[in-house]
């Protein structure tokens, strides 16, 4: 049961000020570079996820490598 591009680019929106909100707590205690990126590759798998639900066969995959720390 697939979506249409623009029910699914409004539900990514709304996923997206969802996101936003819960994180925002984090730039508090002055993390937010870490936290704009953590939003954006978070996003990215959602999209990825959503996109594998509907059908397609994409990989599930934002970096190689995670970091241990945020200093690396």
């Amino acid at each position: 049961m697939a979506i249409s591009q623009d029910e699914f680019n409004k539900a990514m929106g709304q996923f997206r000020l969802q996101l936003n909100a819960i994180m925002n707590v984090f730039n508090v205690y002055g993390l937010t570079i870490y936290v704009d990126s953590a939003k954006m590759e978070i996003s990215l798998l959602a999209e990825q996820l959503a996109k594998r639900i509907q059908g397609e066969d994409i990989p599930i995959k934002v970096v190689d490598n995670y970091k241990r720390r945020i200093t690396e």
